[in-house]
């Protein structure tokens, strides 16, 4: 093709997606802005739900019923024009139940497998304290290394793959606690709130009619933000944040009863990086980790008797000096 030639639809689809700052950093806010149509006043848990995608994770959302914790999943989900899927954890819900099982194929004599709900771009696992540890455990794997394995069997997962999963904070006696490991997989916990008074009338006056969400358009592909996500990993995180980073994880191992594993400071190195991106920066500053550590470590840290998690990263943020 020459110079002056116009280039089929096929040929600039098959082009690689620019991974400059600059698109990545279009990607990541066109995203937020388009989700901000739909959830109302939550741009600070949303920018947070951004960035643990950006980095390749996963959200653990814990709050009170009816707040928007599967609009936002919803919402994300159809603004990279990605494939959503929701699965109600129950206490009777089996492992198969969401990871897909073999079904024996008469016509040909063999076992067909027959993928699960959660293969899909982004995956709400809602209310997932309701179910056993067993089929809690059925996202293990998946979190882990975007695969699962029936009957022996690995079946990888779609490219992106996210998991948004939902706690019931108020029957607490009806459910089961997730086990730390499960915990230790997801990138973030956060909490969407109630709206204040100004911000709830705003959205009775947007659906009182026909919803915003089923209006939303998708404002990229999965390939721009596969791209997005590769220049997240790419972005500079010079010698002294890496060290800033793991002093902030010693200081939660020598005071907690069990502090941050090294998942957790490469988890929070990559949220970091995230923050970085949405900022149009393409390197990392220590205000960058000082914001993801408030959601990204206390849920790794146990305590025992004394404080939570949520008050040791505070101590460690204002005891472990930047140099």
């Amino acid at each position: 093709m020459t110079d002056t030639e116009t280039p089929t639809d096929a040929e600039v689809e098959a082009r690689e997606p620019d991974r400059s700052i600059e698109a990545a950093h279009e990607v990541a806010t066109a995203v937020r802005d388009n989700v901000e149509a739909v959830m109302i006043g939550q741009r600070e848990t949303l920018e947070h739900t951004l960035t643990a995608i950006l980095a390749g994770g996963h959200v653990l959302l814990e709050d009170v019923p009816g707040v928007g914790k599967t609009m936002l999943a919803r919402a994300i989900a159809g603004s990279v024009d990605g494939a959503f899927k929701r699965v109600q954890f129950t206490p009777d819900l089996l492992p198969s139940d969401v990871t897909g099982v073999n079904v024996f194929d008469r016509s040909t004599q063999e076992f067909e497998f027959r993928p699960g709900p959660v293969f899909a771009n982004v995956v709400l696992g809602d209310e997932i304290n309701r179910a056993p540890p067993k089929t809690q455990s059925a996202l293990l794997e998946a979190m882990e290394e975007g695969q699962v394995t029936v009957d022996g069997e690995s079946h990888a997962l779609p490219d992106p793959f996210t998991v948004v999963a939902t706690q019931n904070t108020v029957e607490g006696d009806r459910a089961y606690d997730l086990p730390l490991a499960e915990l230790d997989r997801f990138t973030k916990t956060l909490s969407l709130g109630y709206p204040d008074q100004s911000q709830e009338s705003d959205l009775l006056a947007r659906v009182s009619g026909r919803h915003p969400i089923e209006d939303l358009e998708p404002v990229a592909s999965l390939a721009d933000l596969r791209a997005a996500r590769q220049t997240t990993a790419d972005l500079t995180a010079s010698a002294e944040i890496r060290d800033y980073v793991s002093r902030l994880a010693g200081y939660t191992r020598e005071t907690a009863q069990l502090g941050v594993s090294p998942r957790g400071s490469i988890t929070l190195l990559r949220a970091a990086r995230a923050r970085a991106l949405l900022e149009g920066r393409s390197y990392v500053v220590p205000d960058d980790v000082q914001i993801e550590a408030r959601v990204v470590l206390p849920h790794r840290i146990r305590t025992g008797t004394a404080g939570t998690g949520e008050d040791v990263v505070t101590d460690a943020l204002a005891s472990v000096d930047v140099e």
